[in-house]
């Protein structure tokens, strides 16, 4: 499988973008009202160095056609599991934004197709938000994202206000996940976020804490946008995670019980060091 290409998955024409090479495979997952190219154009070239890179366009996004239905995290982590089975390997996930919620739910739901996780500025529940202004449908904003959505879009630009109403509707009520359906990931997960993303701190922190194998990573100086304002930085970071042993394993561990390599000598009270 090479290439750019329209598949099926559960019945729907999608575009994909298939791996190019043999050997370990990552999987973008976009953001919402976005594409799979704002992935394959930040983070994609860095990471094909080392991996076997795949996207896709999820229903109603991108080069893929919408239909009446309304989204929710629970359709697009169905289609984001029929193109893991698609491609017919295990994968790594790294999602953004809406992208990273429906890589949580992926973790949940088939773990037998995962072999990490990375999602950047996700949240597992709505009122983990900052509060974030409307997207208003009579601005110039909107104008200018209508076009470039028409661009790629097979509906075209009247559609435009159909996908970004169901995207309001669906930021307003989803997801609704709790720290005890996080706390059944078995995969290992890094969470990833800048130091001023949508989410709140306090959300990503929670987020990273409830899943058993989870990494932290917060990029100062950084927005939603991270990874177009600290891609190398970004990319630098989700290799590292995804090509370094697990469980790590650090010099004086708190939250992790995992042993210091024996010829390391491990201080007991690392905090009172002067």
């Amino acid at each position: 499988m090479t290439g750019v290409t329209l598949i099926s998955l559960n019945g729907h024409p999608t575009w994909a973008h298939l791996p190019k090479k043999k050997g370990s495979v990552v999987v973008l997952l976009h953001g919402a009202m976005s594409s799979s190219a704002s992935m394959m154009k930040s983070i994609g070239p860095l990471l094909e160095r080392d991996f076997a890179v795949a996207a896709f366009d999820r229903r109603g996004h991108g080069r893929t056609g919408d239909t009446g239905a309304p989204f929710s995290y629970e359709d697009m982590a169905k289609e984001t599991i029929a193109f893991l089975e698609f491609l017919g390997r295990r994968a790594h996930l790294i999602g953004h934004s809406d992208g990273g919620n429906v890589a949580l739910f992926v973790a949940m739901r088939r773990p037998d197709l995962l072999k990490r996780v990375v999602v950047i500025g996700a949240n597992y529940h709505h009122d983990g938000l900052m509060p974030l202004p409307r997207f208003d449908t009579d601005s110039d904003e909107f104008e200018q994202w209508t076009q470039r959505y028409a661009v790629l879009s097979p509906d075209g630009a009247e559609h435009a206000r159909a996908v970004a109403e169901k995207t309001e509707a669906l930021i307003d009520a989803q997801p609704t996940l709790t720290l005890d359906d996080l706390a059944t990931i078995s995969v290992p997960v890094l969470v990833m976020a800048g130091d001023d993303d949508v989410a709140t701190l306090s959300h990503t922190c929670s987020l990273y804490e409830a899943i058993p194998q989870g990494q932290l990573a917060i990029v100062p100086g950084s927005s939603h946008s991270v990874l177009k304002e600290r891609t190398r930085e970004s990319a630098r970071i989700i290799r590292h995670f995804l090509r370094s042993d697990l469980p790590p394993v650090t010099e004086a561990p708190v939250r992790r019980n995992a042993p210091a390599p024996a010829d390391r000598k491990v201080r007991s009270t690392p905090w009172r060091d002067k």
